[in-house]
């Protein structure tokens, strides 16, 4: 917890950055104390990357002034924060899949003895560090074999293994299970009892509640308050961040199903390691209902979503869609069957960012009237119909021209949705569809699915968050070690169940 008048050592004023066509961050203020979780909340686009990017020395603001223990200071690049004791752990890790532990930890920070590196005393402070932090991890492990809450502490142990004491961790639970993300808590506590400070980012409400000493909102790239999360709920810290109520529980009617869209029958599907990941899995999936598939990632959802779609192989068992075998089909052939796919990894199968708006959102019907004519393009069609979409859908963007890797990631999540959502759909299979995105977002995405499940859509919904299976689907699928183990109707589904299952135990 924050000792009351504990020393300030980081502190921004008046940090301001523009990009073409957007105002990212004007005039922030923003104060860390000594040994504080300060979590940094704000909509996708709010301006929270960019300032974090700025503090670590990626980006140079247009104005405004960095303060690090009581001196301003010019950061000219990542390398002058980290002599300042400035660690940042970004969402998507950055280690080197086929080196050790170690070697990834002291990687631009060698020791060497002669022209040799000295492995065995990077290794042992590894072990050392892991010992006074709490974090263990094995050293000499390679990074490709290691689950993705050891490689989080992993880039942990990098950070302070340049002995940084003021540490920014952006959507550190994005890609962990509630139990990796319940241990990544306990580690944060005792960092800020040895004195080390964090700013914390993230949309998951309830994480903010439990783990922040004081909570800071961004909105439209300004500083809008500060919040108590002894005095704060839920809904408190979402209206601050989107500016209106939102609300946080779906609401959605009773469902009618109809005839089953989609039968999978025995199905069998090798992982990337050539380990078979799906086992012999059955699942029916009806128009007009949402079945939830709930489990601990990791246990074969990615490989049965990827068989579906089209994206892998399937070595075993059927796929049937709208009476149709689609077992070995390619991904157009299963699109143009009337089935819409939020992917889990928009930036690997959501989007081509260098694309535009325009271009992204018809890139599964470029080829087709009215957009084509043969080999010839209507690119003024599909700019006005890219504009159509961009303001139905509320993407927040300066131009329908606008590559889509400059979006933030709730925003990219929403072309891939409108993109998916606008077009005549039998079957919708959304996997993660609200992964690392705002509530404003989550609100407006929840409501956009129920929405086709009303109009007659089957919908897959595939997540890690058993707070959204439980909130959205009608039935419960709980998949465990590539089968499903049970499904359930949504009355019997209750958490204390769903999760026995999800671990593994009958219930």
């Amino acid at each position: 917890m924050i000792i009351k008048d504990a020393p300030i050592v980081l502190e921004t004023k008046g940090m301001t950055k523009r990009f073409p066509g957007v105002l990212a961050n004007d005039r922030v203020d923003l104060k860390l104390h000594k040994g504080e979780i300060l979590a940094l909340l704000g909509e996708n686009g709010a301006g929270k990357s960019t300032l974090m990017n700025m503090i670590y020395g990626l980006y140079h603001p247009d104005e405004g002034e960095i303060w690090i223990k009581g001196e301003q200071v010019q950061l000219n690049g990542p390398g002058d924060a980290i002599a300042r004791g400035v660690g940042m752990v970004h969402q998507h890790f950055q280690l080197v899949p086929v080196m050790t532990v170690a070697e990834n930890v002291m990687l631009g920070a060698e020791i060497t003895r002669g022209v040799h590196l000295d492995q065995r005393t990077a290794v042992a402070k590894v072990r050392e560090l892991s010992k006074q932090y709490g974090l263990e991890v094995d050293p000499t492990a390679v990074i490709e074999d290691l689950p993705v809450g050891t490689q989080q502490r992993v880039e942990i142990i990098k950070a302070l293994y340049r002995n940084a004491d003021i540490l920014i961790l952006d959507e550190p639970t994005a890609v962990l299970t509630p139990q990796e993300a319940h241990e990544l808590f306990r580690i944060m506590n005792d960092l800020t009892e040895q004195g080390v400070s964090i700013i914390f980012i993230t949309h998951k409400l309830k994480e903010v509640l439990a783990v922040a000493d004081r909570v800071g909102v961004l909105r439209g790239g300004k500083y809008v308050g500060t919040a108590d999360p002894k005095t704060a709920t839920e809904s408190s810290l979402a209206e601050l961040m989107v500016g209106r109520e939102v609300i946080l529980q779906v609401d959605k009617s009773k469902a009618h199903p109809g005839e089953p869209v989609l039968k999978v029958t025995g199905l069998e599907v090798k992982d990337d390691r050539d380990q078979v990941a799906v086992k012999g899995l059955n699942l029916e999936v009806r128009a007009g209902e949402i079945l939830g598939v709930a489990g601990v990632q990791g246990n074969g959802q990615r490989e049965f979503v990827e068989a579906l779609t089209g994206l892998r192989p399937v070595i075993g068992g059927t796929a049937v869609i709208a009476g149709q075998d689609i077992t070995h089909a390619p991904p157009r052939t299963i699109t143009e069957l009337g089935v819409a796919h939020i992917p889990e990894d928009r930036e690997k199968h959501g989007l081509v960012k260098s694309y535009t708006l325009a271009d992204n959102l018809v890139l599964n019907r470029y080829y087709q009237k009215p957009y084509a004519r043969g080999i010839i393009l209507n690119q003024q069609r599909i700019d006005e119909d890219g504009k159509a979409l961009i303001k139905k859908y509320d993407v927040r963007t300066p131009s329908v021209y606008t590559p889509a890797s400059s979006l933030s990631g709730g925003n990219k999540q929403k072309v891939i949705v409108a993109r998916e959502f606008s077009r005549e759909t039998k079957l919708l299979i959304a996997n993660q569809p609200t992964r690392g995105i705002d509530v404003g977002s989550i609100e407006f995405i929840h409501n956009q699915i129920v929405a086709q499940r009303d109009e007659g859509v089957a919908v897959l919904l595939v997540s890690a968050e058993l707070d959204e299976v439980l909130g959205l689907a009608d039935r419960v699928a709980v998949m465990f070690d590539g089968r499903i183990v049970k499904t359930l109707p949504i009355a019997e589904a209750t958490r204390e169940r769903v999760g026995l299952l999800m671990a593994g135990s009958e219930a």
